[in-house]
């Protein structure tokens, strides 16, 4: 692994090995023990798109390991400008270790990792989130003990999240069933690679067949960064896709509730649920910062 645009750029095992260096050096942060494998090594963080998590996350995770962090909205450099997104890959490779990148286009990411000579991290595009996702298995590992074997719930709209889930869970051997509304679907051509990677793939209008006897509930917002526009519509669209305590009945009785945050409760999550005993959100979003120092080790180190 060189880079990380999409989940299909991990195996199995790069997986569980990015897993337990996780658990390890967030075990280590507790205990106070801090690595400096990165020192003198620095990342460019490339956002098109606000964060609160990411960046943060990435920052600190590089200020724990030694290293360095650089952050550049769209309108710090030239490619706000119309400097092509090749040339600017090929200049920040030879200043900097690594690059993350939180872009509006997947295509920006994919040519940033074309044409640069040191590591590029999908740290959000409109196809992907490879990132949020091992915070996620993170933290699923951490409550059941595996990931094999469970079942995962996606109720909603089927985005980039929902993405990079359906290839992730095929990777590690999950089931994963999707709810979404006609018009809403994810990906079919990552559904089709999550087949074709093996997954147990269910992709459904039912919320309530999706969250039949599942280990894991998960949401997310029903209006991202980009569709606002189209607020009105998708509330109404999306209203009966909400995870409250009548899906959570359905799921497990030790379920756990997961959202990618930010949050808005009464859209896609209730209150109840959103801060009732089965919610793990803040947990998954600390390990953010776990799942990433393990990620930019594998690739910087």
């Amino acid at each position: 692994m060189k880079h990380l645009i999409s989940m299909t750029d991990l195996t199995q095992e790069e997986i569980i090995e990015i897993l337990d260096l996780a658990e390890d050096l967030k075990e280590k942060r507790l205990r106070g023990k801090i690595t400096d494998l990165l020192k003198n090594k620095s990342l460019a963080m490339i956002f098109e798109k606000s964060s609160t998590r990411t960046r943060v996350s990435f920052e600190v995770a590089m200020s724990d390991l030694g290293g360095h962090s650089i952050y550049l909205n769209s309108r710090d450099i030239q490619i706000g400008r119309g400097e092509t997104v090749s040339d600017t890959a090929q200049v920040l490779s030879r200043y900097v270790s690594g690059i993350t990148a939180r872009v509006n286009s997947h295509k920006t990411v994919e040519d940033l990792a074309k044409h640069s000579n040191v590591p590029v991290i999908n740290a959000l595009s409109d196809l992907e989130h490879p990132c949020q996702i091992l915070a996620d298995f993170l933290t699923i590992r951490e409550y059941k003990n595996r990931l094999k074997g469970l079942k995962f719930a996606w109720i909603g709209d089927g985005n980039n999240v929902c993405n990079s889930l359906i290839l992730g869970c095929a990777l590690v051997g999950m089931q994963i069933a999707v709810a979404c509304p006609e018009g809403y679907m994810p990906n079919p051509e990552i559904v089709a690679k999550g087949r074709e990677l093996g997954g147990d793939i269910l992709i459904t209008t039912d919320p309530q067949e999706a969250a039949a006897d599942a280990d894991v509930l998960y949401a997310d917002v029903w209006v991202s960064m980009g569709d606002e526009e189209e607020r009105e519509k998708r509330l109404s669209d999306l209203a009966d896709y909400q995870i409250n305590s009548n899906l959570v009945e359905l799921a497990k009785p030790d379920v756990i509730f997961m959202h990618c945050l930010p949050a808005h409760r009464g859209e896609e999550v209730s209150a109840e649920v959103m801060d009732g005993p089965h919610s793990v959100v803040f947990d998954q979003a600390e390990n953010r910062l776990h799942a990433q120092k393990a990620l930019i080790m594998k690739l910087m180190a």
